[in-house]
């Protein structure tokens, strides 16, 4: 499973349907979607100010939260930002690697 954090906020008709279905419901669409592709949801926070939503799912792959961020971010109701989220033991594999690199102008 992949691991993503992720903002999101309401535009136009978003908050509208918040305003109607409150944030348990929305939290219930989310999950819903998650499941769709084989994921599960880790976290959810509602915030004011620059994030109205905000936390952490699992999927099983790159190309599952690429689904997901094209199908929420396409209705317009909703403005999705992901980040990948990377273990201690990622990093450790990354930082074990030796790719080979030219700098510009080297």
């Amino acid at each position: 499973m992949t691991k993503y954090f992720f903002q999101a906020n309401y535009v136009g008709d978003g908050m509208k349907g918040l305003m109607q279905e409150g944030g348990s419901k929305r939290r219930d669409a989310i999950v819903k979607a998650l499941e769709s592709v084989g994921g599960s949801l880790e976290c959810i926070y509602y915030a004011f100010g620059e994030t109205d939503v905000l936390g952490v799912f699992d999927v099983p792959d790159q190309s599952s939260a690429v689904a997901l961020s094209l199908m929420i971010n396409s209705s317009g109701a909703v403005d999705l930002r992901l980040t990948p989220l990377m273990t201690p033991e990622d990093i450790d594999g990354a930082v074990s690697k030796s790719p080979s690199y030219r700098a510009p102008g080297q």
